[in-house]
């Protein structure tokens, strides 16, 4: 299987401090994530004022008003080139999530190598579309939605773009944090089976254990919060990770990935030895004379695996020794006349 590709999602974990925003890409480089992620939005493009605030960003910011809450951590064009430059000298891919047609194009303009849209604008056909009529691969997350409303964004993104090709889904469950029991992980196979397109996690549960579970069930893509500190104010701080805990999780993400293997049952080369000294080759239970016509009695199956295998045992029962064996030979073909 191809290498999972690991986003550290900054989003708005920089609290408009452009020094905090290096600070995360710097820190998504040191835990060996494949790309940092940020949000491009304007408040106004994005909510009206005085829209409420959801439950778990009034109760990290004690913010009721969305409109005010969210213009203090938009990021500024110029912030934008800033951030991709210094992700450049640091090699790091810089990403962001537009929410608005003009965000595509200014990231399209920046030259971003992919781009995601969040589960928000999944029934937001304007933006699927322009976003999709890039070429760019297209990241599209999947919290709230029905597989009827998947379905159709999916419509509206092979419309835009002439195929499905680039375009990964990310299975989410839109809490903050998300219970276990809300995750729904095994959603990830489903819709890989009923849609045929790559599909990514993006984590909002808490710690790591979702994503590395993710990965095992053939996640392509894995999503996680990135934070320098979980206690700093912000909506999405205290469901991230902090460094530490990225890195153990990317860590862990790599050894899944070998551990997936092709899914093809067949032994592995480190089990050759095991086979030998662990399975059964038919032995002589007591001395056998040549010329003797061999019956079950003179038989045993015992280890190593050397000689002949259990499973021709009737092959073996009732043909003729060439020559004598002592008791405990490993028998051989050579052992016995020829049919």
């Amino acid at each position: 299987m191809s290498r999972v590709f690991v986003i550290a999602e900054a989003g708005v974990n920089h609290n408009g401090d452009i020094a905090l925003a290096r600070a995360l890409c710097d820190a998504a480089k040191a835990t060996g994530a494949d790309a940092v992620k940020f949000q491009t939005f304007r408040a106004e493009d994005l909510v009206v004022p005085g829209a409420p605030t959801a439950q778990y960003q009034e109760r990290q910011t004690g913010a009721q008003d969305q409109f005010a809450m969210l213009r203090q951590l938009e990021l500024s064009p110029e912030q934008h080139v800033l951030l991709r430059d210094h992700c450049d000298a640091i090699g790091i891919e810089f990403f962001s999530t537009p929410f608005s047609v003009a965000a595509v194009d200014m990231l399209v303009q920046l030259g971003v190598r992919r781009m995601k849209l969040p589960s928000g604008e999944l029934t937001h056909r304007a933006l699927v579309e322009h976003a999709c009529a890039t070429g760019l691969p297209v990241l599209l997350s999947t919290g709230m939605a029905t597989m009827d409303e998947i379905r159709e964004a999916l419509d509206w993104a092979r419309g835009a773009r002439g195929s499905l090709d680039g375009l990964t889904l990310l299975h989410c469950t839109s809490a903050y944090p998300a219970t276990d029991e809300a995750l729904n992980l095994t959603a990830i196979t489903s819709m890989r089976a009923d849609l045929g397109l790559p599909i990514g996690y993006s984590d909002h549960s808490l710690g790591i254990e979702a994503s590395l579970a993710a990965v095992a069930l053939g996640a392509t893509v894995i999503e996680k919060h990135l934070t320098l500190d979980r206690r700093m104010p912000g909506p999405d701080h205290a469901a991230s990770l902090e460094q530490a805990e990225f890195e153990a999780m990317v860590r862990g993400i790599r050894r899944i990935e070998a551990m997936r293997g092709d899914g093809i049952k067949a032994p592995r080369p480190q089990e050759l030895d095991a086979a030998r000294v662990a399975r059964r080759s038919i032995v002589a239970a007591s001395d056998i004379a040549a010329g003797a016509v061999l019956t079950p009695e003179m038989l045993a199956c015992r280890r190593p695996a050397t000689g002949i295998a259990p499973r021709d045992w009737d092959r073996v029962v009732g043909r003729r020794m060439r020559g004598g064996v002592a008791a405990g030979t490993v028998l051989q073909w050579d052992h016995l006349e020829s049919d």
